[in-house]
Formats: C-alpha cells, structure tokens, sequence
C-alpha cells in the first residue's frame, strides 16, 4: 500500500503509477486493494465515502464534494479493472508504473487508471483550495468494465438506482484524446457509442464420415459466410454527430483535402474516400459511418472423423445509436443469405441519442489552454460503463483530456503492450478536469 499523502493531487504522475500498480486484471479483477488507497486518500483530507460491492473482493467506491445546489449533482466516474497483459512483449513490466522517456508506462495508463488518476486530483485540489462549486460533485471507482460491468456499473443500476438520483450529466472515458488530420489538432470529445451485441449464425449442412467428400457442409456454407463478411462491407450510415464532426473537421483544413474530406457524408463516395484515408487515420472513421461486426469464435464437431451438420459462427457487433439489433441482423442477411439461422443475443443499448448541452463549455475549457485547438464530438466504435448509465438517463462525456504528441495514435496503444501516457498530459489533463468541477453548473 503506498504512503496515504493527500498532497499527491500535485503530483498527478505519481498518483496514476500507485494505481497502475495494483494488479487488477480482470478477471479475476481483485479490485478492494486499489479501493481501499483510494478510500485513504479521500478520507484522510476530509471526505465521506461508501462502498458498495456484489462482492467483497470488487467493491464500488463513491463520495461527494458538497455543492451550492444551484444545479442537478455531476457523476465523474471511472473504472478501476484493466485487461490482461499476458503474451504481450512489453518494454517494461506492465505493472511496475515506469516513468521513462517522458512517459509514465503500464497497463491502465490510458484505459482508464489516468482519467481516475485526473479526477481523484482535481477532486482533492478542490478539498484543498476550500472550494465550493455550483452543484454537488460526486465520484464512483467503479469494479468490472472489462468485462460487462455485473460487478460494477450494471450492479449498481441495477440495485442501488438511489445513488445517481437527480444526476443528468456524467464524465468519464473514452474521449478527450488528441488526434491530428492534416496538421490540425482536434480533441476528441465522446458524446455517444454504439450499441453492443453478440451474433449468433448457425449453418445446417449433411453430416456423415470424415472419409467421404461432403459438398455444401455446415462448415462449408460457415466458410462462404466468412469470406463473404470480409469482402463486403455493412451500409453507409450518417449520425448526426457523425456528420456534425466531419463538418468541423472539413472546416478546418485546407483545400482540397477540406471538400475531399467532406465527401466521407456522400454516401456514394464513402467508401472511396475511407480507403484512401484509412492509414492516415487509423481507419478510426470507418466504424463510425457502419455497422460493425468480427467473427470471435465458432462452435461445430466432436470428432475429428466425423463432419458435423450444425455449426455456430460467433460474432462480436457493434451498432451505431440511431439503428437496433433488427437493422443489424438485416443487413447480415443481406450480405450472407438466408440459408443459415441468424439470432442477436446480449443486445445491449447505449442512448440514442446525444444531448450536447455541455459540449460548449468542454470545448470552452480546452481552447482556453490551447486557442488553436479543435474540439470535435464523437461517437465511439466500442462500448462503456455510459450505456448502463444511460439506462437512467444520465448522458456521459467522454472528456480525460489527454494530449498526444502528433503520431501517437491512442487506439493501438490501449489494451495492447507498451500501454503509455505523456507524464505532461497528466498534469494538463488534472487541470482541465479541475476547470470541469470550477464550472459546471454556473
């Protein structure tokens, strides 16, 4: 257990190594130890906590900065799970917390042991100052993101509901981080993602002995499915914050890559244009304007001389928020036929749809410390603690500003080796999310 120094919150850094280094891979998560520091640090400069847990070992932590009322509380919230490190070939020991060339190294550097790193500093800053914001502020260590939130999120909504009374607006992951097209730097800011689901394709075909040629198998038909799901693409689809972000982004390059860019809302020239920019960009924009979905698994055959006659091709799908689990299956209809059983199972929603309303002063908080920067909103390709929120009501911003040096792409960093965050982006980061508490609600 480190040392319980509440002076920490100036050294944000030093605050996110101590959480990097509690090991909670999930499963099993073993997220209590971690709680329990953080329980320290805000007790021990003068806040009242709870805890709340389905099970001892992953407790849910919460405590509030007192308000003057003058608007509905805001939720800052964050999880404290990681996901695995194994078989990866990391440079420093995942959990170690290095701080070498400018950065601070570990799993959960980004995802998301930073972002509670920036609110726990920003929070005990304000403790510190004696400052009193507009409304209540309250924040939630959350257990179990990684993998559905049934220790974490989905159990407190489900059974302690009370806790988020009144709340309307959240901050938590996943944007915030900087991304550069042409020059220009823009902040990313999450205002919706998509919905989550899990598919279900079985194929029938006639089984029989290993030894003898079986045309059109179960396995056959699976693989025509698979080779058909990688050579064509789900439809074009327009959000609208989808195209209010690639409106501001047009707007501010230059030409011709400006009206080159804004062909990406031309439905006809999607495609084109994705193919062309996808390296430049990580291909971050594809998942946006699509439907997703990736084969995980398959289930089919006992033994190894017999040819099965029902294989279960498994896919991972993800749905933009104006679209449901039906358009989803439709369009893989489309694409693989309907001589297979397509179901959609564990469809969960996010919201809908996206409310904006304090988008402004998030934008207003980063071109104060930086006048040439770009805020943008974004709907994020996967899915987080904020669709279970959002069962309630609540609309999340992804908003743990983070700022990267041009080149450093956020995506191919987070669950992968070498997992880093730039130690100077914690300390604006901490600062931004303190201009959060200052003012919202005013």
């Amino acid at each position: 257990m480190p040392s319980i120094d509440t002076s920490i919150y100036k050294r944000p850094e030093e605050l996110l190594q101590n959480l990097i280094r509690f090991n909670t891979t999930n499963p099993p998560g073993n997220e209590a130890p971690l709680i329990e520091y953080i329980d320290k640090l805000f007790t021990a400069a003068g806040f009242e906590t709870i805890t709340v847990a389905k099970d001892p070992a992953r407790p849910n932590l919460l405590t509030r900065l007192k308000g003057k009322g003058k608007a509905s509380p805001l939720l800052l919230y964050g999880h404290t799970d990681v996901v695995t490190a194994a078989n990866q070939n990391w440079t420093y020991p995942p959990f170690d917390g290095e701080i070498a060339d400018g950065y601070i190294w570990g799993r959960g550097a980004l995802d998301m042991k930073c972002g509670l790193a920036m609110m726990i500093a920003a929070l005990l800053r304000a403790k510190a100052e004696n400052f009193k914001p507009a409304a209540d502020i309250i924040f939630c260590a959350m257990a179990d993101e990684e993998t559905g939130g049934s220790y974490g999120a989905k159990f407190l909504v489900r059974e302690h509901m009370d806790i988020f009374r009144d709340i309307k607006y959240a901050v938590s992951e996943f944007g915030g981080y900087t991304m550069y097209i042409n020059g220009k730097k823009f902040y990313l800011i999450q205002v919706a993602e998509k919905h989550h689901c899990t598919a279900e394709i079985t194929f029938y075909g006639p089984s029989g002995h290993g030894s003898v040629p079986m045309k059109n198998s179960a396995m056959y038909k699976m693989g025509k499915a698979l080779v058909a799901l990688n050579d064509k693409k789900l439809p074009v689809h327009i959000t609208a914050v989808t195209e209010r972000m690639i409106n501001i982004i047009s707007a501010h390059i230059s030409e011709p890559e400006s009206t080159f860019f804004k062909e990406l809302l031309n439905p006809q020239k999607t495609e084109a244009i994705l193919e062309q920019i996808k390296d430049k960009t990580d291909n971050f924009f594809d998942p946006l304007l699509h439907n997703t979905v990736n084969a995980i698994m398959v289930k089919g055959g006992e033994r190894i001389n017999v040819v099965p006659g029902e294989v279960t091709l498994y896919l991972d799908g993800r749905i933009l928020p104006i679209l449901s689990d039906i358009d989803l299956k439709n369009e893989l209809t489309e694409i693989i036929g309907n001589d297979c059983d397509i179901k959609i199972t564990n469809y969960e929603q996010a919201k809908a749809d996206a409310d904006l309303s304090l988008f402004e002063m998030l934008s207003d908080i980063l071109k104060e410390k930086e006048p040439d920067c770009i805020p943008i909103p974004i709907i994020i390709s996967a899915s987080t603690d904020a669709r279970l929120l959002a069962k309630l009501g609540i609309q999340t911003y992804g908003f743990l500003p983070i700022d990267l040096p041009e080149g450093f792409s956020f995506m191919n960093y987070v669950h992968a080796a070498d997992e880093k965050i730039p130690v100077a982006a914690m300390y604006s980061g901490t600062d931004a999310m303190y201009e959060v508490i200052k003012r919202y609600g005013k």
